[in-house]
Parts: structure tokens; C-alpha cells; sequence
């Protein structure tokens, strides 16, 4: 049986150094136009071979006993050109090499495979391309016959390579260049440009035999820089072929965290300069992408931030979930995610500027991003820092985008010992978006919301006030101008004159309350607010204060599409006082320019009874449920407001309010 068994394999041996020697002395450039021809049908292209197509014989260096006997036949291909489809932008030709060579083993064709070993290219160039579309010069016909042989590479390497990458989609033209270190490692130089911002970078990684092995753990060294954001990466990928896991320590610094979105898809608001640094782990396939950005860390602005934040494609749609906090979160830093803060110093193509004379934020929604990707976020800030003005202590909110409808429920506020409350809904796959906002203050206490405010200290006083609004736009400027729904507040116990300047927070506060009461604090017993608004205007069904020399009501509107100011201020005094009330006083001008001045006209006639309690206790009686049920139910604002309850209410969102009477329930 041996001797059977051995003269088989002799006579195998013997067939293959045959065959070999055959090969040797033949001329394979005369087999050239067969091949070109081979491969032109089966991946329908044009395909050349414009060089010579040689064979040599090398020594195999891993073989061992009389296996590294038999030499391997070497080929060399020189100038091989493979063309473009005819849609491409990068040129006729996909990819053009000067010189190709290889080695075959020969005993694994006796297998029906050929193994491919020692590919080494010399100055490949290659192009990329996807149109917008979506079609890709890399795809090829797909071959309906099956073949019973099998096809492998042991190594490749490349030296002086150029590959260029081109996505109308994503407006990128990337163009690399690629070399293979004598360890068959990769190192890469990239420059070019994505979502129009130039990008360059480098990385290192490694060989790209290894792409194809099982249970490999490829090392990846990358930094890259796409405008004003870098993003560095150090760790490995399991299983490159079939990625299977993903383990890199990952460093971003940015201009914005919304700069992020064109780079991986990621939704996120615009934010100030941010740096975060945490560790990416999670798996990678064609239909099974999930990653979790560990424990992160870092800073937006001048907060710090912390958390973990996972991105789920396993079901199509992509999602983002987790949880971030800040423990010092600077309020600023929270004006420039609504488009409030400060401007930045290169303003990006197609953003809008906040004009210099407009207080709302003008800047849209980018909408069009919201139906791209869901998430299920929440967010909190432990410690507010602000000025002295602002007693905002914590935050904390849940972050939900489903199908581009965007909703803050809640988004809570402690403010001075009590809770400013917000359901906030945004349908951005409407156009313009559509929003509903129910807002509700309680308890918030006055001597915590002016601290510094000697008489305040002793102060029992509350706010306490509702909200319900509807509205369509793509800014917040734009909801605001088109805001309909209705306001209700209650504040009892104060000192007026500090408060009114810090409480309406406008140019105009401090010379109205000089106008009114002079320089000292004067006791307020009540105020009392009832606003309605339709279409950006709010109209004051009631706007009352009452002190303890006199009541003071206020007409008039304020429009917050135009951003304008139209009040009269109408001062009724209690007796004879040494105190004088000036004459009434009207509002005028735009909310960054509010001009204040005495009305000297007749509307002082409008002041006398109009303003006494017994005419405005209806108005007031909707506010009932706003007053303090608590020890100090026997308030002054207690006894001026009237006994019904009613809760404010607002049209759906987009419905005009005008023509209307009659308010339907807002959505939440």
C-alpha cells in the first residue's frame, strides 16, 4: 500500500515539474488578448494588458520537506489598465498598475485553488466612485455560473500606491496615497475634501493580508481632520473580512458637535468648541452595526460632559441612545444649541447669521436630518453656572427623536427653590415643523430669585404660572411668530421697583420703574397676568399690579414676529400719597431697542376705572388655580383673583388663530 501510495504521488510530482517546464518555454504574451478578452466579459469593462505578461520560478520560502523541492511559478504583468463604466467622473480608466507581480502555488491547484502569494503592486492607481445615485464603480456583473474552483491571497503589498475615493452623495474627493512598510504594514497619507470642508490625515494600519484572516485582531492608528474637527483613533478591528468587533480609543475635538452628522450620521445639536475622549467597542457588519462610545469624557464650551452614548443600526433605521451629564454646565454654552449664543467666527456655508437688531434665535432647524435617525437621550446638568441674575440650579430633560419628530418630555428647571416644567413637541417632518409647548412654573420663591435684594430676604412670595402654546416654523424666531396659545402667571409678595427692572429683562425695565416709583422699593402685593396671543401677538386680557400706593395696568401688545414693543403703562394711585405717580407711560421701539417715554396724550382718561379691581376680577378669575394653596393661601393675590379655574389652552399646531373664539386643546 505504501509503495502504491508513493509511486502515486511520485508520478503527481512528476506531472506537476512537467507542466512547469512546458510553461517555462512558452510565450504567455501570445495568451495575452485570450485573457484580456476573459476578463473584459466577466466584469464588463474594458481591460488591457499593455505590457509583457512574463513567468520566472522561485524557491518557496515556507515549504518544508520535499515540497520546497518544487520551485513556484512566478508571474510579472507590466501597464494593466481596467476601465471605468461610462457614468464615472474620475476618467476611462477605474484603475491602472505599472507592474504586477505574484506567485502561485502550485500544489493547491491540485485542489481547485488557486492561491495567490507574495501579490505585490508597484504604483497602482485607483478610483473609486459612487454617483449620486448610488451606483458604484466597483460593483460588476455577478456571475450566474458557479465555479468549483476556489480563489485566495496569502500577502499583498503596495508601494507608491494612489487610490482616489469620489461620493457625489457626500461631496467628497478623497485622494490617498498608500505605502507597505517592510513589515507589510500599511501607512496612508489622505487629503482632500468632504461635505465641501477640506480633510486631511494619516493612519497606520496593518497588512492587508491580514483583512482576510479569522480571529485577527487588526491594528488601527488614524487621525484625521475635516475642517475645524479632529478625530483620533488607536486601537484594533477583529475579523476585517466579516468585521465582527470593534475595540479603538477614540479622541474628537471639534467646532461643533454637529460637524459630527456628515462624518458618520450622527444627529447632534450645534454646539460651542467641543473635546470628548472615550472608548469606541461594538460590532460591524453589512446588516448589523452597533457601537457604544464608553464612559466618554470631555468638554463643550466651558462644560464638562460625561456619559454613554450607543449607535444601534441592527433594524434599519439608525438610533441613538444613552445617557449624558454634565456636573457643571455654563449656561452660555446652552445659547448656542438653540442658536443663541455667541456667533461664531467663521460662518459655515449656508448658515444663517442672527442679524444684529433681532433677539430670537433666527437660525432653522436643520429638519431634514431629523428623519434620518431616531434617538432616546437623556440629558442632565447637576450644577448650573450663571450669573447672579439667573438662579437656575439643575436640569434634566429626555431627549426623544421618532420619524423626525423631536420631543423634550420633560425638559425640568430648578429655579429658585421650585420647578419650571416643559413638554415641548417639534414634528419636523412637517414643513414648516409644527410644535405644541405646555410650560408650568410653581413655587418658584422670590427671595431665591433675588438674593441680593435686601428686602426680599423676609419674602414669602411665589410665581406660579401656566403656558400653553402651539405654533409652526423652522426657527425659534419663526415659532414665536406664529405662536398662538395663552399665558397665565401669579406673583405675590415683593418689593416691585427691583423686581420689575430684573423680571421684564429689557432695556426698558429700569427706566419704567424710575418713571413709576422712583429710586425706593415699594411693597407689591400682587401681580397678575393673563396673556393671550395669536399669530406672534400678545394682547394682555390681564396685566395687573398692585402695590401699596397704587395699581398699575398694562395695555397694549407685543409682537414677536416683528420683535416689537407697543405698551401703555396706566398708573391709578391709592389716596393721597407722598408718593406722585408721573403721568402714563407707553413702550415703544424693538425688543433690542425699547424706547420708554411719558404718554402725553388723553389715554390717561382710560386709567380711572378701567384699572379698579371690581372690572378686572373676572379676567382674574382664571387665574385661581395659580395662587398658593399651600400656608400662605390667605396671600394678597389669593383675595384679588376671582373664584373660577380655567386652564390656558391652544389651537393645533399651524391652525391660524385668527377669526377663532374659541381655543381647542393643544397635544402635548
Amino acid at each position: 500500500m505504501l509503495k502504491i501510495t508513493g509511486g502515486l504521488l511520485a508520478a503527481l510530482v512528476a506531472i506537476v515539474v512537467i507542466a512547469l517546464v512546458v510553461l517555462s518555454t512558452v510565450n504567455l504574451n501570445r495568451a495575452k488578448p485570450w485573457l484580456e478578452e476573459k476578463v473584459s466579459t466577466a466584469t464588463g469593462r474594458s481591460f488591457a494588458m499593455n505590457g509583457d505578461l512574463s513567468l520566472s520560478w522561485e524557491r518557496p520560502g515556507r515549504e518544508t520537506g520535499w515540497r520546497r523541492l518544487v520551485p513556484w511559478p512566478h508571474l510579472r504583468a507590466k501597464d494593466i489598465m481596467l476601465g471605468n463604466p461610462d457614468w464615472a467622473r474620475t476618467g476611462p480608466e477605474m484603475a491602472r498598475i505599472a507592474q504586477v507581480d505574484f506567485s502561485i502555488n502550485p500544489f493547491k491547484l491540485l485542489a481547485r485553488t488557486v492561491s495567490v502569494n507574495s501579490l505585490i503592486m508597484t504604483e497602482p492607481r485607483l478610483a473609486l466612485e459612487q454617483d449620486a445615485k448610488g451606483r458604484k464603480n466597483w460593483d460588476f456583473p455577478k456571475s450566474e455560473s458557479k465555479s468549483s474552483w476556489s480563489f485566495e491571497i496569502q500577502s499583498v503589498a503596495m508601494t507608491q500606491g494612489t487610490l482616489r475615493y469620489l461620493d457625489e452623495a457626500k461631496r467628497a474627493d478623497l485622494t490617498a496615497r498608500v505605502d507597505t512598510d517592510p513589515d507589510n504594514s500599511m501607512r496612508w497619507q489622505v487629503k482632500g475634501t468632504f461635505n465641501d470642508e477640506p480633510l486631511s490625515g494619516k493612519a497606520h494600519s496593518g497588512a492587508l493580508l491580514s483583512l482576510q484572516q479569522k480571529g485577527v485582531a487588526y491594528p488601527i492608528e488614524a487621525e484625521l481632520k475635516v475642517g475645524e474637527t479632529t478625530i483620533t483613533a488607536n486601537g484594533t478591528l477583529t475579523d476585517p473580512a466579516q468585521p465582527s468587533a470593534l475595540d479603538v480609543k477614540l479622541d474628537i475635538i471639534g467646532a461643533s458637535m454637529a460637524d459630527l452628522f456628515p462624518l458618520g450620521g450622527v444627529l447632534l445639536p450645534r454646539t460651542p468648541k467641543f473635546s470628548t475622549e472615550g472608548r469606541v467597542v461594538g460590532t460591524l457588519g453589512r446588516d448589523n452595526l452597533r457601537l457604544k462610545y464608553e464612559n466618554f469624557k470631555g468638554r463643550v464650551g466651558s462644560s464638562d460632559i460625561g456619559g454613554t452614548l450607543e449607535y444601534d443600526q441592527t433594524s434599519g433605521q439608525p438610533t441613538l441612545r444613552g445617557e449624558v451629564t454634565s456636573q457643571r454646565l455654563v449656561w452660555k454654552d446652552l445659547g448656542a444649541v438653540v442658536g443663541a449664543g455667541d456667533e461664531p467666527k467663521k460662518q459655515k456655508s449656508g448658515e444663517v447669521r442672527q442679524p444684529p437688531d433681532k433677539v430670537l434665535p433666527v437660525s432653522p432647524f436643520k429638519t431634514d436630518r431629523w428623519g434620518k435617525m431616531n434617538a432616546d437621550v437623556k440629558f442632565s446638568g447637576k450644577e448650573i453656572i450663571h450669573s447672579d441674575k439667573l438662579p437656575i440650579d439643575h436640569l434634566n430633560t429626555h431627549i426623544k427623536l421618532d420619524k423626525g419628530v423631536l420631543q423634550l418630555s420633560p425638559l425640568n428647571f430648578g429655579v429658585a427653590g421650585g420647578r419650571l416644567t416643559t413638554e415641548l413637541k417639534i414634528d419636523g417632518s412637517a414643513d414648516p415643523a409644527k410644535a405644541n409647548m405646555n410650560v408650568a412654573a410653581r413655587g418658584i420663591k422670590l427671595k431665591q430669585l433675588f438674593p441680593k435684594v435686601e428686602s426680599m430676604r423676609a419674602s414669602l412670595g411665589q410665581i406660579n404660572g401656566d403656558a400653553r402654546l402651539s405654533s409652526a416654523g423652522n426657527s425659534f424666531a419663526a415659532l414665536a411668530g406664529h405662536a398662538n396659545g395663552e399665558l397665565k402667571a401669579v406673583i405675590n409678595e415683593g418689593t416691585v421697583s427691583e423686581f420689575i427692572m430684573e423680571a421684564i429683562g429689557l432695556n426698558a425695565g429700569r427706566v419704567v420703574v424710575t418713571k413709576l416709583f422712583g429710586d425706593r422699593q415699594v411693597k407689591l402685593n400682587c401681580m397678575a397676568t393673563d396673556l393671550d396671543i395669536k399669530d406672534g401677538v400678545m394682547t394682555p386680557q390681564i396685566f395687573l399690579l398692585d402695590t401699596e400706593d397704587a395699581t398699575v395696568q398694562v395695555d397694549g401688545n407685543v409682537n414677536l414676529a416683528r420683535e416689537t414693543l407697543d405698551l401703555d403703562i396706566l398708573p391709578r394711585s391709592k389716596g393721597l400719597r407722598l408718593l406722585s405717580l408721573r403721568s402714563p407711560l407707553y413702550v415703544e421701539g424693538t425688543f433690542k431697542n425699547p424706547d420708554v417715554g411719558v404718554n402725553k396724550t388723553a389715554i390717561a382718561l382710560r386709567a380711572g376705572a378701567a384699572v379698579a379691581l371690581g372690572t378686572v376680577a373676572a379676567p382674574l378669575a382664571g387665574l385661581l388655580a395659580l395662587t398658593h394653596t399651600g400656608p400662605e393661601q390667605d396671600s394678597p393675590c389669593a383675595s384679588l383673583v376671582a373664584e373660577a379655574r380655567k386652564a390656558p389652552a391652544a389651537p393645533p399646531a399651524g391652525k391660524s388663530a385668527k377669526g377663532s373664539n374659541d381655543h381647542e386643546k393643544a397635544v402635548p
